[in-house]
């Protein structure tokens, strides 16, 4: 179009000028070239001179148009596959965020196969193939991927370890997120998870630090995951003594009054006969914050202390808990096991009724059962034992309809 409103422009002109000359002049041009000899008029002249001008441009147009023909027709087939490069990783994406997997992994191979963004597409085909639970496409889609992407991307390592973690592959998952070469948010987050499948609970600890330094958790949810996760660590030192104690040392003093950490430190105690440790920890968290079946736990240190004489002082500790607790069924149970041990069988009774009239519950008719063997009531003994195995299978149908 500018080439043929050039054109025009100079022959508008030339037509002028004639004009022009026709108006003022009636001369003509002469040229010689020996032995030739040929003479127009001036007007003639110029109508030729344009025509040639016009000739010469259009000509050249023409030529640099032939020149220049096979980079239009490269730059047109590359901008053709870009649209459709494009259009691909468009339909890519919107058929995975729709679900339909087979057709986003479809339309990623084909974005892939026209060169474009070839390691974003082997991402996306590698998560599409993942949710088809085409594990060896995936594999084969990430390693693609890798080829294409520049050295130290974060691409490849993080969709990695989602996907494994999503396997469960937790171990596989943590030794792809070593290779990063620097811990950001994301990464943080999926090491916190693994570490948790793999039962790293020391570990996890320091992870949630940061976590909360970079304002993923607020202090509420850092403090809950860290209770979570010091509780998990403690249970699993529960091997022997020396290394639950040496564990429990390592526990911040305001942690160790938590209702989560001190249950679980008790529970260890307790199951490696050390009730003495485990009255303690009870009796310092209950201090802080009441917690029922923390008291629960507190008539077992008694079934774990071979000092029979530490049972009594335990008894009015917790007699004075129950000013505070009375309708407490979980403290009246305790009291009552602590009193039986001591051979208080009235109080002993007495307390056990009260947490069954309260809360029936497996533990308290069974340890009514006993306390009622002791004294040779075998009706009643029976009685709770049949109340004892109801309740026990009533949570078990509970938990299987659950």
């Amino acid at each position: 179009m500018r080439i043929l409103l050039w054109i025009i422009a100079v022959i508008a002109l030339a037509v002028g000028l004639v004009a022009a000359a026709v108006h003022t002049s009636a001369g003509y041009l002469q040229i010689v070239w020996p032995p030739y000899r040929v003479e127009l008029s001036l007007v003639m002249a110029f109508v030729l001179l344009a025509a040639a001008f016009a000739l010469a441009y259009v000509s050249a147009r023409l030529v640099a148009a032939m020149v220049g023909m096979p980079q239009q027709v490269r730059e047109y087939r590359e901008g053709l596959r870009r649209r459709k490069a494009h259009n691909a990783i468009t339909e890519a994406l919107h058929e995975f965020f729709s679900g339909r997997f087979a057709r986003a992994e479809k339309a990623a191979q084909s974005a892939m196969a026209l060169g474009e963004q070839p390691g974003l597409c082997a991402m996306l085909a590698a998560r599409a193939a993942h949710e088809l639970r085409a594990f060896e496409r995936r594999d084969a889609y990430l390693a693609q991927g890798a080829a294409h992407l520049p050295a130290g991307d974060m691409m490849k390592a993080i969709t990695e370890a989602e996907l494994f973690l999503e396997e469960r592959r937790a171990a596989d998952a943590l030794a792809v997120l070593q290779t990063l070469p620097q811990k950001h948010t994301a990464g943080l987050r999926l090491e916190l998870k693994a570490l948790q499948l793999v039962k790293e609970w020391e570990k996890s600890l320091a992870v949630i630090d940061q976590l909360e330094r970079r304002r993923v958790f607020n202090g509420e949810q850092a403090a809950r995951l860290r209770r979570h996760a010091l509780a998990e660590h403690l249970h699993r030192r529960a091997s022997d003594l020396t290394t639950l104690d040496e564990a429990w040392r390592k526990v911040p003093d305001p942690l160790r009054r938590a209702t989560v950490v001190a249950r679980a430190a008790a529970e260890s105690f307790i199951a490696l006969k050390s009730g003495a440790r485990a009255a303690e920890i009870i009796e310092r968290s209950l201090e802080q914050t009441w917690d029922s079946e923390l008291a629960a736990l507190y008539g077992a240190c008694a079934d774990a202390d071979s000092d029979a004489g530490a049972t009594v002082p335990r008894i009015e500790r917790a007699e004075r808990w129950l000013t505070a607790h009375p309708q407490d069924a979980s403290l009246l149970l305790t009291l009552g096991q602590l009193c039986a041990r001591q051979a208080l069988w009235g109080k002993a009774q007495n307390y056990l009724d009260a947490s069954i009239a309260i809360e029936a519950t497996y533990p308290a008719h069974l340890a009514a059962a006993r306390l009622h063997e002791n004294l040779g009531n075998a009706d009643n003994a029976q009685r709770h034992t049949r109340a004892a195995l109801e309740l026990a299978l009533a949570k078990l149908r509970e938990r299987e309809d659950g």
